[in-house]
């Protein structure tokens, strides 16, 4: 375990990164665009999927972002967001509860392939009041998955990253730890309409990627991570973050020192560690059904090396696009674009993401992605060639959502995939191509009307 500590050449390069953004934002007078955050009823697309949402949901509690645009972390998803959240005001605190829970049979089929019944799950709560000129957040996120999951992680061909037993995880999604966000924001006006925001978190998510695969729209009803994940948003739980930003009523800069390393195979503890890895990234919003990010970050010490005695840096790159548009009164149509590139002791390998949701009538939700990856040897624990395999996987799937009770929504759910390797790896997952399917039942809360 690492000792908790903030060099002072990381904290002088961030204080003066932070120094150039806020005196250059302050400089310029942010003109807000006219009815950037007005919701026009003549126009579907900006009817917030349907829902007519309190002014609560709109605002950060006098902050100028709608919360609909909250994602993981401090990212943003498109203004026109439906929340799948409860929201209910204690005295002087705004008070929200969100969850996304699976319980699912997952068959991947091939040499590699395996079957595992489990939980996919994971449950937030969320508070703010006003403190200040500004306002206070608090979050808390948690999975079960430590104990719901088995072995080193559910069936997911193509997947890596991390490690279990001593050895690189491959052809399986690693559980998520017991504690995925414990994290504080503080929000306050800076001059017009621009705002400045610090975030701190002993688990949290650092300015880098999109959002993450569990909070986006496009992927909630869909049990299983992107083969992906770990060229994007791997750093969604990280053991130490601090970050700070600024933001107008249609973009947001923000920087973050981190601890990048991956955590240790102990799902149940926080593994903190030095903030010696940094990332910034920049939002832009041209309308409220449209949300772009751009990021880079470096990650010290992120991955164990081949041999698991030394680790190494990565250098990441993203960019993403999420756009969000209402489908009749109570529907949406949510769909992720996403690209990412790792940089590892010179060797550099890509990603490309798509996925997309429709949902009608917040009873009929069809979910399907597309990923393409360049996944090194050790990735995938095969030998050769150094330059790495380029590989691809196919998803699609239906969900359909009953009655709500209590305001939670269950439903029922089935997903099939299809994993492509080169001939080179033929033989060792069995074939070229390779399918699988997934059955499930899922309980989240209803959409917050």
């Amino acid at each position: 375990m690492y000792a908790f500590r903030v060099g002072p050449r990381l904290l002088g390069a961030a204080a003066i990164c932070l120094g150039v953004v806020v005196c250059s934002t302050a400089a310029a007078q942010d003109a807000p665009a006219e009815g950037a955050h007005q919701h026009d009823a003549s126009r579907s697309g900006d009817q917030h999927a349907g829902h007519d949402m309190s002014q609560m949901h709109h605002e950060h509690g006098g902050a100028g972002a709608p919360m609909s645009r909250e994602g993981s972390g401090t990212s943003w998803l498109p203004d026109d967001s439906p929340m799948y959240a409860i929201h209910v005001q204690k005295g002087s605190w705004q008070v929200m509860f969100h969850e996304n829970i699976f319980l699912q049979f997952l068959h991947e089929s091939g040499d590699r392939g395996d079957d595992q019944l489990g939980s996919i799950n994971w449950v937030m709560g969320a508070a703010r009041r006003s403190l200040g000129r500004g306002t206070l957040g608090l979050r808390a996120m948690f999975s079960a998955e430590p104990w719901t999951i088995g072995g080193c992680g559910y069936p997911n061909l193509l997947a890596s990253g991390e490690r279990c037993e001593g050895a690189p995880i491959h052809d399986r999604q690693h559980p998520h730890d017991l504690f995925m966000e414990l994290a504080a924001t503080y929000d306050a006006p800076l001059r017009g309409s621009t705002r400045w925001q610090i975030y701190g978190a002993p688990a949290g998510e650092p300015a880098l990627g999109p959002v993450a695969f569990p909070h986006r729209i496009s992927a909630m009803s869909n049990p299983i991570a992107p083969i992906t994940h770990h060229w994007m948003d791997s750093t969604h739980i990280s053991f130490g973050v601090v970050t700070a930003g600024v933001y107008g009523t249609r973009w947001k800069a923000e920087a973050s020192a981190f601890n990048g390393r991956e955590p240790d195979e102990d799902r149940t503890d926080i593994d903190f560690g030095a903030l010696d890895s940094v990332s910034g990234r920049f939002w832009y919003l041209p309308t409220s059904r449209l949300s772009l990010q751009v990021s880079a970050g470096r990650l010290n010490d992120a991955e164990l090396a081949e041999g698991g005695d030394t680790s190494v840096d990565v250098t990441r790159v993203t960019a993403s696009a999420s756009y969000h548009r209402a489908v009749d009164n109570q529907g949406i149509w949510a769909t992720t674009l996403g690209w990412g590139h790792n940089d590892e002791t010179g060797h550099g390998s890509n990603a490309l993401l798509v996925e997309t949701t429709v949902s009608l009538a917040q009873r009929h939700t069809w979910f399907g992605r597309f990923e393409i990856v360049v996944k090194s040897a050790h990735d995938l624990v095969v030998s050769e060639p150094p330059e790495g395999f380029t590989v691809a996987k196919l998803q699609g799937g239906y969900t359909r959502y009953l009655s709500s009770w209590r305001r939670f929504q269950p439903g029922l759910g089935a997903g099939a995939s299809v994993g492509f390797v080169p001939e080179s790896l033929a033989s060792t997952y069995g074939s070229r191509a390779n399918a699988g399917f997934s059955i499930f039942l899922t309980l989240r809360p209803e959409a917050d009307k």
